[in-house]
């Protein structure tokens, strides 16, 4: 039996090893990148799916998932035990284990949360093409794309969701898929869910002992997760003494707090932030306000916590939603995002005893290097309201006169001074959301002197839907992952697409391997420090700025 299993387990290798073979003779290097020819992409469709194909032990036991193009594809795999019942706001828990083989092939539940209303307006619904899935509160689960189970130590790559801290999934964009970066860079990629909202950030520290960890159990899903990555990864060719995290939006927001969190110390070794440079948290009588809130809206108080375990989530989802809107701060005021009142880690707690960044970076993370950045206008403004594509600069300073005053005018006149040929709507952009926070993270990174710190600008505009989306938050994802075709409604799937994402991905990996974004097909970029602000601006042709925004972002800051 054991002869005949490994004459099995020997066919299926020589099959994927036949694939992988085809596929690098299909793959040429330009300019130290790779590129795909009809013929790769012919290979990169082969797909291989059977009972003893892609077959991977953990420690809670077998898996299985397949081969495509030579990458092998793992979906839904447990790290944690269900977090439903006695399992809410508590820690999660080992997966439980399981005898015979394990079928890994599809995405596995999302965290339940609120629907996405954006469903409704088509623009957004043709240009994200989310997938949703479906929800369950058994949603601890990792996803893994490699290119062999040959025991050779990749580096891995961990990719934490956006949707801030209320939402989101490792699924609901197709630029997260992972087999594109992982056969380009010979890297594991690897994505999870964990809990967002209320199942994850609901501080009941005031309830007793026993829920002190409540509102930062979505934050310790991750850590838990980076323990299945140290302790599994191995098994599917990663190496667990290098792992990166990156993330975007709220996911770069993670990725900022677990520099800063004990629980995560040593289970990572290089981090990159992508728009979601998050320097603190709001303070802690705001999210026990939150919870208190919560809880009358189920006709409860603290000292009837322990009834939670026994709502149902739809009625807990939804009394989270209405606590929310009912601290939103008032229509037309302006409050700092870390101060409006709504789902996030808890600072003080335990588990995150300062700040992510403020007032300095982590000391607990000095050693880690860092990639920081943003797109060019992560507002698309004319998305929402084309009719701002003709606006005029007397109409964009009108708009920002209730963010910035008097000094509405200034800003606008310095940023069309760094920026002459961009149009008003472009400059309403630059200045309704400055790169301040992503400028402050990596100069505070720098001043520790511990770890190189690399700045990006991505500036690349969307050709489609006549160009209004421009360089819009979440845009750059599809070059970092290589998914510019599988993402044509964000990209039109061109050429100048694929020809930067190749850049731009070899970039990701390149920092992932050795800390060092540089790559042959790159001008040389230079690390950053505070007096020259050094950047690689991601475009068609990508080049080096120092600083370019750095007066008009100033008089944004005072």
């Amino acid at each position: 039996m054991e002869d005949e299993k490994a004459g099995v387990d020997r066919r299926v290798f020589l099959k994927a090893a036949g694939l992988s073979a085809a596929l690098s003779v299909a793959v040429a290097p330009a300019s130290g990148a790779k590129t795909y020819g009809a013929e790769a992409k012919a290979v990169a469709s082969a797909l291989l799916v059977g009972d003893e194909i892609a077959v991977v032990a953990t420690e809670s036991g077998k898996v299985r998932g397949f081969i495509r193009g030579g990458v092998y594809t793992f979906k839904g795999i447990p790290y944690g035990d269900s977090t439903a019942g006695a399992g809410r706001f508590m820690p999660s828990r080992k997966p439980q284990s399981w005898t015979g083989v394990r079928d890994s092939r599809a995405y596995g539940p999302t965290c339940p949360q609120p629907a996405r209303t954006a469903w409704r307006n088509d623009v957004q619904a043709f240009l994200f093409d989310w997938d949703d899935g479906y929800p369950g509160e058994d949603c601890l689960r990792v996803n893994v794309w490699t290119p062999g189970l040959d025991g050779k130590p990749r580096p891995v790559m961990v990719w934490l969701h956006g949707g801030g801290y209320f939402s989101g999934s490792s699924q609901e964009l197709p630029s997260y898929d992972g087999e594109n970066l992982s056969r380009r860079g010979d890297v594991v990629v690897v994505s999870l869910n964990h809990r967002v909202g209320v199942l994850g950030f609901l501080d009941l520290g005031m309830a007793g002992a026993g829920y002190e960890h409540s509102g930062n159990v979505g934050m310790l899903d991750i850590a838990a997760a980076l323990e299945w990555v140290r302790d599994n990864i191995a098994q599917f060719g990663g190496d667990p003494g290098n792992v990166t995290i990156f993330g975007q939006s709220g996911g770069g927001g993670k990725v900022s707090t677990l520099m800063a969190m004990p629980a995560a110390k040593g289970l990572f070794h290089k981090a990159i932030v992508q728009s979601g440079s998050e320097l603190r948290h709001g303070a802690r009588e705001g999210k026990q306000k939150l919870a208190e809130t919560t809880l009358a809206k189920l006709g409860l108080t603290m000292d009837r916590a322990g009834q939670l375990k026994d709502i149902t989530v739809e009625r807990l989802v939804a009394a989270g939603v209405d606590a929310v809107a009912s601290l939103a701060p008032p229509p037309g005021a302006i409050v700092d995002w870390p101060d409006r009142i709504n789902w996030s880690p808890v600072v003080g707690a335990p588990d995150l005893p300062r700040q992510p960044f403020e007032p300095d970076a982590p000391a607990q993370s000095a050693g880690i290097p860092m990639l920081v950045g943003s797109t060019q206008t992560e507002i698309g403004n004319s998305l929402k309201s084309p009719g701002l594509e003709t606006i005029s600069f007397e109409g964009a300073q009108k708009i920002l006169e209730p963010l910035y005053g008097e000094k509405a005018g200034p800003i606008l006149e310095a940023y069309r001074t760094a920026f002459p040929a961009a149009k008003p709507v472009e400059i309403l952009a630059y200045a309704q959301v400055p790169r301040t926070g992503a400028v402050r993270q990596a100069e505070r990174k720098a001043a520790q002197r511990a770890a190189p710190v690399y700045m990006y600008w991505f500036g690349w505009n969307t050709p489609v839907l006549d160009g209004r989306p421009r360089s819009f938050h979440a845009s750059d994802l599809a070059f970092v992952f290589d998914n510019t075709d599988r993402c044509a409604p964000m990209t039109g799937g061109t050429i100048e697409a694929r020809a930067l994402a190749a850049k731009m991905s070899d970039a990701w990996v390149a920092f992932a391997r050795t800390g060092n974004p540089n790559h042959p097909g790159l001008p040389a970029w230079p690390q950053f420090d505070a007096e020259r602000g050094a950047l690689m601006l991601f475009d068609n042709m990508p080049m080096v700025l120092d600083d370019p925004d750095r007066a008009a972002r100033r008089l944004t800051e005072g």
